[in-house]
C-alpha cells in the first residue's frame, strides 16, 4: 500500500511550456480547438476525455468520466442512457462542470455551463455511426441500475444482438445526447514552483469573452 509519506514526496516541476495572454485566442473555442488538436498530434490517452461533474437536487455532486463527441460555438457534445444517475441529476439541475485533464501536455481544460439534450435528429445520426455491438450496449444496459452479476449484463446483450439480428438498429427511446453550453473556462498551464499559468474567459451579456488571468 502507498503510505501517506510516499504520496507527499511526489513531485513534478512542470517546466515544458509557458502561456501568456498573447498566445490565446479571443474566442475561447479556437483556444479550446487549438489544444485539442495538440493533444490528439501529441497521442495523449484519450484526449477527448472529460470528467463531468453534476449536483442532484439537494447539492449532492458526482463525478465521472464521459467521452466528448464534438463540438462547436454551440458547446460540448456527450452521449448518455437519459434514464442514468447522470440524467436525473441534469434533469434536477443542469448546470454542470467539465474538465480535460491532458497530464501529458502539462495542461487542463475546465468549463462550467448548463447542459440541454441535443435534437432526436442530432442523436439518431451519431448512434447510427457506433459500431454495432455498442449499438447493441446502448439497448442491453440500463445504465445505474443495481445488477447481481455480469452473466445477466451478458445475457441481455446477446438477447438484444438476436433481436436486432437483422437490419439497422433503432436510436433507443432512452439514449442521446447532451449538449454542453459553457458559460465560463479555464486554461491551465503548468509551470515550475507552482507557479502555474491561469486564464478565465467568461461569457458577457452581450456574447463576447473577457480574459482575465488568475494567480496559481
Amino acid at each position: 500500500m502507498t503510505t501517506t509519506l510516499q504520496l507527499a514526496e511526489m513531485r513534478r516541476n512542470y517546466a515544458a511550456r509557458a502561456l501568456d495572454l498573447a498566445d490565446l485566442d479571443a474566442n475561447p473555442f479556437a483556444q479550446f480547438d487549438h489544444w485539442m488538436r495538440e493533444a490528439i498530434e501529441t497521442q495523449v490517452i484519450e484526449p477527448n476525455a472529460m470528467t463531468l461533474a453534476t449536483a442532484d437536487a439537494a447539492g449532492r455532486p458526482a463525478v465521472r468520466t464521459v467521452l466528448l463527441k464534438g463540438f462547436d460555438e454551440r458547446g460540448f457534445v456527450f452521449y448518455s442512457n437519459y434514464e442514468s444517475a447522470k440524467a436525473r441529476d441534469l434533469a434536477a439541475n443542469p448546470k454542470v462542470a467539465l474538465l480535460f485533464p491532458w497530464l501529458a501536455l502539462e495542461r487542463q481544460v475546465s468549463a462550467m455551463g448548463i447542459a440541454k439534450k441535443i435534437t432526436a435528429a442530432e442523436s439518431l445520426k451519431y448512434f447510427l455511426s457506433r459500431p454495432r455491438e455498442s449499438q447493441i450496449g446502448a439497448w442491453a444496459s440500463r445504465q445505474s441500475e443495481v445488477i447481481s452479476t455480469r452473466a445477466l449484463l451478458e445475457s441481455k446483450f446477446a438477447e438484444m444482438k438476436a433481436r436486432f439480428a437483422n437490419g439497422e438498429i433503432p436510436l433507443p427511446d432512452q439514449w442521446g445526447g447532451y449538449r454542453v453550453t459553457p458559460q465560463s473556462f479555464e486554461f491551465w498551464q503548468g509551470r515550475p514552483n507552482r507557479l502555474h499559468d491561469r486564464f478565465k474567459y467568461t461569457l458577457q451579456s452581450d456574447g463576447s469573452w473577457t480574459i482575465a488571468r488568475l494567480m496559481p
